[in-house]
């Protein structure tokens, strides 16, 4: 009878230890495991609901969470939700016209419905024709979609499509996640504000940008959020549960949980790659516009006429501009065409004049990325110093997250798109140079 009761207790005393570990456990990985269900719960909503894609789990990169997840679609109510096991850190996902958001759907959002493949409305935009294919371009075509990965390829010459390539179950007219190619659309963003709201305050120069930067932080100035050289701390590393994370798949505001971050250097003196320094810029556009959610679509979606592009909201109503953009290659490659054009459309100037002078322009400045300009990549520092790839110098281009590229090269009247998933990716790592160096010897 003692030996049972020694028993019983040691039972007793294994489970409490067991509930307590477990208890342990899951709140120092809290954080971690959030965020985790947190990107598949917005990645299954977005790719349901924007994309019309029925496996969204193809486009969840490897990590040790991914077996344990457990995903449920609800149609009817736009939502997505994604816990661990079916039982435990539960997100949702809920879709509106603004794409998808976490914790509730984007605030100033009209509808539970999602946008329409096509936008509706709005003036013609930037015309595409297709034209034949020049000599040789064929083969560059091929080999750029055969990458690991590709999805899509797009190259446009003199404002026409010369060349394309879609893989199986892709094509013109599906919408692909651009991640921070969205970093390039809020900086023309900045200028066609400026065009649109000349009272706006959107001087570079310009500091004190939001209240609550009443110490150093308050010494930040718009150029210094163009050129990511606010200072404040960050860590871009996609691993569950840092800040770039935590602020994608667990934050309601996401300009916010950025702008509360604190100084790590002097404003102006350092730079360091942050799309929490993105999401601020666009939050103040907000402010200084007085547009919610529909910001983008008014000022740069419709008078391009990029129909299918979406830039998803959080349930802040704040736009998310550094990572959620969609779009099809062909809306991509529109974009590029009108910042090629130099901001014209239909002989109306929709940029201030000089403005991708300005966003492609290197200052020097300590830490990475080089060569960086305003939120665009450049392939040329400016100073002399050997060109960034084997391409031409004056080339520049938006970069996103798993081989999102649109580039830009005035010099030869090109724009060249490619789209995919393909984790770890580079410009260098897939070669882009090389299509875009066949392109231009195929119009030469």
């Amino acid at each position: 009878m003692r030996l049972r009761r020694i028993l019983l207790w040691a039972v007793l005393v294994i489970v409490i230890l067991v509930v307590v570990a477990v208890a342990v456990a899951a709140y120092l990985y809290r954080p971690m495991l959030r965020t985790g269900t947190g990107y598949a719960a917005h990645n299954a909503c977005a790719l349901t609901f924007l994309a019309d894609r029925t496996e969204p789990e193809t486009d969840l990169p490897p990590n040790p969470l991914v077996p344990y997840l457990r995903t449920s679609i609800d149609e009817a109510e736009g939502t997505a939700s994604v816990s661990l096991l079916g039982i435990a850190f539960r997100q949702t996902a809920y879709v509106s016209e603004h794409g998808c958001a976490l914790g509730d759907r984007a605030e100033g959002a009209q509808h539970t419905s999602p946008p329409p493949p096509l936008l509706e409305g709005g003036p013609e935009g930037i015309d595409l024709p297709i034209a034949d294919s020049p000599e040789g371009l064929g083969a560059a075509l091929d080999e750029a979609a055969t990458r690991d990965g590709t999805r899509g390829v797009v190259v446009v010459h003199n404002g026409q499509i010369i060349g394309e390539r879609y893989a199986e179950g892709f094509g013109p007219d599906t919408r692909q996640l651009g991640w921070s190619m969205g970093k390039s659309v809020a900086s023309t963003l900045v200028g066609r504000a400026q065009v649109e709201f000349p009272d706006a305050d959107l001087d570079p120069a310009a500091t004190a940008l939001r209240p609550e930067w009443s110490d150093d932080r308050a010494d930040i100035s718009l150029d210094d959020l163009m050129r990511m050289t606010t200072g404040l701390e960050w860590d871009e590393e996609y691993d569950l549960g840092t800040p770039i994370t935590e602020m994608l798949f667990d934050q309601p505001d996401m300009a916010a949980f950025a702008a509360s971050q604190p100084l790590a250097h002097e404003p102006g003196t350092f730079r360091q790659y942050s799309s929490g320094t993105t999401n601020i810029l666009c939050d103040l556009l907000h402010e200084r516009t007085g547009l919610g959610p529909e910001m983008a679509e008014e000022l740069l979606f419709r008078p391009l006429g990029m129909r299918s592009a979406v830039l998803e909201a959080d349930a802040s109503g704040r736009s998310v501009c550094s990572s959620y953009l969609w779009a099809t290659p062909r809306d991509f490659a529109r974009l590029g065409q009108f910042v090629l054009d130099g901001g014209e459309v239909d002989g109306e100037q929709l940029l201030p004049r000089g403005w991708m002078d300005y966003a492609t322009t290197v200052v020097p400045a300590d830490g990475e990325p080089e060569p960086y300009g305003a939120q665009w990549w450049t392939n040329s520092a400016g100073d002399g110093s050997p060109t960034h790839l084997p391409m031409p110098e004056d080339a520049y281009w938006a970069s996103g997250h798993d081989g999102q590229y649109i580039v830009v090269v005035p010099s030869a009247d090109l724009v060249v798109v490619r789209t995919g998933f393909t984790p770890g990716a580079t410009i260098g790592g897939l070669e882009i140079d090389r299509l875009v160096n066949a392109a231009v010897e195929s119009v030469d």
